[in-house]
């Protein structure tokens, strides 16, 4: 299974303490407090029932008519009274909209300026399978202070996750031995082992969810929009999509290029690779970020790595091919197998800010403890202490893929494309490699052939690469403005997972004078 795209804007600050475990850095934001340094509880948005032009809630047909006329209530989130949450019906399929109905779940931060307000601003913060309503919650830690005070911040769960009718595919434990399996297989039984996992994960996923398990596609997630767009009471629709939230905007852009207000794709995604190509440019991109690392560690000196990024990279190597061999006790009941290695490394490799714990973990590690390598391993994949899971984004980064390209090769199929892969990537080139059989034994048919993405029409479509990004390769970002037809590149020179809100002025400048003003920045900036 290949890392999933999710953007990690602040996905976790980690800090070292005693012992070598981590905790969470939760960021608060003092502008919200009152004299008594209580949180105020902003009153909620009244729904409109003001007349609206008719334009705004026109369905694309009129078997739609229902979904697009409805509107959105209103009331503050049982957990955070400073939230909105509300819930938006779709249908299951659009190809029959009378055949059932699901319901999204809705959470919106509302502008902080109402007098300033600009409209409503729906974000998605990437995976596929990582919920929107967590990133409209944690707004702040998303978005610069001039968006949130521009901008309702809305976040939906695309259908199939977090709170949207969440398919399961596994038992939490099952979980937990998938992602522990080793990612790259080296001989006949754990190669059997990997294929039957595969067959087996898409065989529970059938068994256990209902019949949205065939219609969690990417476009479809895209025509819930648009209904939320109209929901929303909006001409056109503002949005701001990270990582693989890329993918689902510019997917909208092709639907519907003429709904498309301003938009900004950071992390983007080339909707037009083939799976194969797609896995080797993320190989290679998680290559990048890790060279980058060690070169830094090599730079401040007395590297753990060693005195090159040579040295690095063979040390790290040695370290996951003896934890295949054994894996490493921990301060928990469970030991670091080499999945939950594979990941707890690609993790901090996200953001910058997180290079300094990877040493910290790697260094634990060369002295036999695989205790916050597992907790990094348990971050990425939203695992509670207690074993269950706070979301199904490991499962749901599955079933979404493979609905919008079942595309497999069998396991006998896969060493001939190794030498590839390992040029591309010498550490990780062998598990993705492997990722190539990921849909096999997908037992449901998409309900959409890939659409070739253009855009003809549609407003200016802002696209950001940030040039050593590990996830969402920079050639990635270059490829999708080209192909939109109202493509505008911003480029950030910089390590790490997206470009906005990462300490770069003048992408922020150039992403918050597009959205709150309308000033398109200029075509191949870089900052």
């Amino acid at each position: 299974m290949s890392p999933k795209t999710v953007a990690v804007i602040v996905l976790v600050a980690l800090l070292a303490v005693a012992g070598g475990g981590v905790v969470a850095l939760v960021v608060g934001n003092d502008d919200d407090s009152d004299d008594s340094g209580q949180e105020r509880a902003p009153e909620p948005t009244p729904t409109t029932s003001e007349p609206v032009d008719p334009s705004v809630t026109e369905p694309p047909s009129p078997e739609l008519a229902e979904f697009y006329s409805q509107e959105l209530e209103w009331s503050q989130c049982e957990d955070d009274d400073s939230k909105e949450c509300s819930t938006l019906t779709v249908p299951i399929d659009y190809r029959d909209p009378a055949a059932g109905t699901i319901d999204l779940a809705l959470l919106r931060a509302p502008a902080e300026e109402p007098d300033a307000r600009v409209g409503s601003l729906v974000v998605n913060p990437g995976g596929p399978g990582a919920p929107g309503t967590q990133t409209a919650k944690d707004a702040d830690a998303y978005f610069g202070s001039p968006l949130r005070e521009s901008f309702d911040i809305v976040g939906f769960d695309p259908r199939g996750t977090g709170s949207s009718d969440p398919i399961d595919c596994l038992s939490d434990d099952e979980v937990d031995a998938f992602v522990a399996g080793d990612p790259a297989p080296d001989d006949p039984g754990e190669e059997q082992e990997y294929a039957q996992g595969l067959e087996d994960f898409f065989a529970g996923c059938v068994e256990n969810s209902d019949d949205l398990i065939g219609h969690v596609s990417t476009n479809e997630a895209a025509r819930d929009m648009d209904v939320l767009r109209s929901a929303l009471r909006e001409e056109t629709l503002d949005y701001f999509g990270f990582s693989y939230g890329t993918t689902l905007g510019s997917t909208y852009a092709e639907l519907f290029p003429e709904k498309v207000g301003r938009f900004v794709l950071d992390g983007a995604t080339d909707p037009n690779l083939t799976f194969r190509d797609d896995a080797l440019s993320q190989a290679g991109g998680f290559q990048v970020a890790l060279e980058a690392y060690i070169q830094d560690c090599v730079d401040q000196g007395d590297c753990i790595l060693g005195d090159s990024v040579q040295e690095g990279l063979d040390r790290i190597s040695g370290l996951l091919d003896d934890i295949d061999d054994q894996p490493l006790p921990t301060a928990t009941d469970r030991d670091l197998a080499i999945g939950n290695a594979f990941y707890g490394l690609v993790l901090p490799l996200y953001g910058q800010e997180n290079w300094p714990y990877l040493t910290q973990a790697l260094q634990q590690a060369f002295d036999g403890d695989g205790t916050t390598l597992l907790r990094f391993s348990d971050i990425y994949g939203s695992r509670n202490d207690d074993g269950t899971y706070a979301d199904n984004s490991l499962e749901a980064i599955l079933a979404i893929n493979c609905l919008d390209d079942p595309s497999s090769i069998p396991p006998a199929k896969v060493p001939k494309n190794l030498p590839d892969f390992q040029k591309v990537s010498p550490t990780f080139g062998d598990a993705f490699a492997w990722g190539l059989l990921n849909c096999r034994g997908l037992q449901v048919e998409p309900a959409y052939e890939p659409l070739e993405i253009r855009a003809e029409g549609a407003a200016p479509i802002v696209v950001i690469g940030t040039t050593r990004d590990p996830a969402t390769p920079y050639e990635e970002a270059v490829a999708l403005a080209e192909q939109l037809e109202s493509g505008v590149l911003v480029s950030r020179d910089g390590d790490g997972h997206t470009g906005y809100n990462k300490g770069n002025d003048c992408v922020d400048v150039a992403v918050e004078d597009y959205l709150i003003e309308g000033t398109v920045p200029d075509d191949g900036l870089e900052c």
